[in-house]
């Protein structure tokens, strides 16, 4: 079954606790403080392994999650670290984020890694709060929740020529001609539903792999047939073949053929329209092929390359391959020269934005504090311990929050709510 697009949950293992803990030895009258530290959630990694084809595995296990942290433990014994969930996808993959369509990465090298989801940190033990003047700390931090989110995996398949063209004209029975790979072949529209990747043998070191895209209609780039579905997989193409019907045995015109399918790729992206192109004038060994290739060549003038083939019978099929393998060293050449180390389109690098420490609203006399930074001071807050709600108010202070509640007009015993929690305001 082949899948090229799944959306998954995926949630980074929770940090560990800190320990609260003192030490009771012989001898030793007053021991100090000796919890250890929680130990790190284990992190979501997807990994891109050349082995695989398809997005088949996500159709039946859509969750996946980090391993927690260990808690730690007494006599400053610190917590293990979560194991990290490795997750692996094929070459090709695209990370979208589910919510806002962002693309996270682009995994193009086998054995590629991206983490998409961080496991949280473990909390802190007493022993690393004890200062000169709070000797004998009695709260530890709790282990940071881990990093969830939706992510969209879309498929994009990494061929170095990609056969394009209309409905039946030939593109899967070239493909399992010049190729190992068996595609489904028959005389009706949309007999391909999937793409089919064959690989080329030019000689004993000389090689290239071939994608079968499904037959393209007008109004493909809008999603009309199977248009969305399937555009995305010439996207990462370094030649495109566009694939002729010269004999016109379906009722349609060849010049017109070229144009909607052309027209098509420049709809969906221009950069993809732009590529090196080549013409594959098939099944010339029907009746009205010779007068329709000269109808064809008159149109196209000198602007493209054109191989009269008839895929059915082998005709021709040798020159195009050949010249295929001589375009792509060109091709690959002179990516070189204009320095790009990506000839599939440049990698996608997210930067990290600051952010805002918190904002606050006001909503029905509550005052709802939002924001990464203060709701992980919270997370990671022993609310029921009141030494360590002591410490998260001075934390809040040091943050600017009650200045900023404050100027805001907040009074003794109104509610302040920071997550899923709710606090009742008084000043310190």
């Amino acid at each position: 079954m082949f899948i090229d697009k799944a959306k998954v949950y995926v949630r980074g293992g929770d940090g560990g606790n800190g320990a609260v803990a003192f030490r009771r030895e012989k001898f030793i009258s007053k021991g100090g403080p000796s919890g250890g530290n929680g130990g790190r959630g284990g992190n979501v990694i997807l990994r891109a392994d050349e082995g695989l084809r398809t997005l088949v595995d996500f159709k039946y296990r859509r969750h996946y999650y980090g391993e927690r942290g260990r808690h730690g433990e007494g006599k400053d014994r610190h917590g293990r670290d979560g194991e990290d969930l490795i997750v692996r996808v094929p070459v090709g993959t695209v990370i979208k984020d589910a919510k806002t369509g962002e693309v996270l990465g682009d995994l193009v090298f086998d054995g590629q890694e991206m983490v998409v989801a961080r496991g949280g940190r473990g909390g802190r033990g007493n022993a690393s709060f004890a200062t000169s003047k709070n000797r004998a700390p009695t709260f530890a931090e709790k282990g940071e929740p881990g990093e969830e989110r939706e992510i969209i995996l879309e498929l994009k398949l990494l061929a170095d020529v990609g056969l394009v063209g209309m409905p039946n004209v030939g593109k899967s029975t070239i493909i399992s001609k010049v190729s190992a790979a068996k595609p489904k072949i028959a005389n009706y529209p949309f007999t391909t539903l999937v793409p089919n990747l064959g690989t080329v043998y030019l000689s004993e070191h000389e090689s290239f792999v071939i994608a079968d895209i499904p037959g393209l209609i007008e109004g493909a780039h809008k999603g009309s047939g199977l248009g969305h579905e399937f555009l995305r997989h010439v996207e990462r193409t370094k030649l495109l073949v566009h694939v002729l019907d010269v004999s016109e045995i379906e009722g349609r015109d060849v010049v017109e053929d070229f144009e909607i399918i052309n027209r098509e790729l420049y709809a969906y992206s221009p950069v993809l329209a732009e590529k090196k192109q080549v013409v594959a004038a098939n099944k010339m060994d029907l009746p009205g092929a010779e007068e329709n290739l000269k109808k064809l060549k008159s149109h196209l003038k000198d602007k493209y390359e054109i191989f009269p083939i008839s895929a059915l019978t082998g005709e021709s099929l040798k020159p195009l391959i050949y010249r295929l393998g001589q375009l792509l060293k060109e091709v690959e050449s002179h990516t070189q020269r204009e320095g790009a180390d990506y000839p599939m389109g440049e990698p996608v690098v997210i930067r990290a934005e600051e952010e805002e420490k918190f904002r606050i609203e006001k909503e029905n006399g509550i005052y709802v504090v939002t924001g990464k930074e203060v709701e992980r001071h919270v997370a990671r807050t022993d609310l029921n311990n009141e030494e360590a709600v002591r410490r998260l108010q001075l934390i809040f202070k040091k943050m600017g929050l009650e200045d900023a509640l404050k100027e805001m007009g907040i009074k003794e015993g109104d509610t302040v709510k920071i997550g899923d929690v709710e606090f009742e305001y008084y000043d310190l």
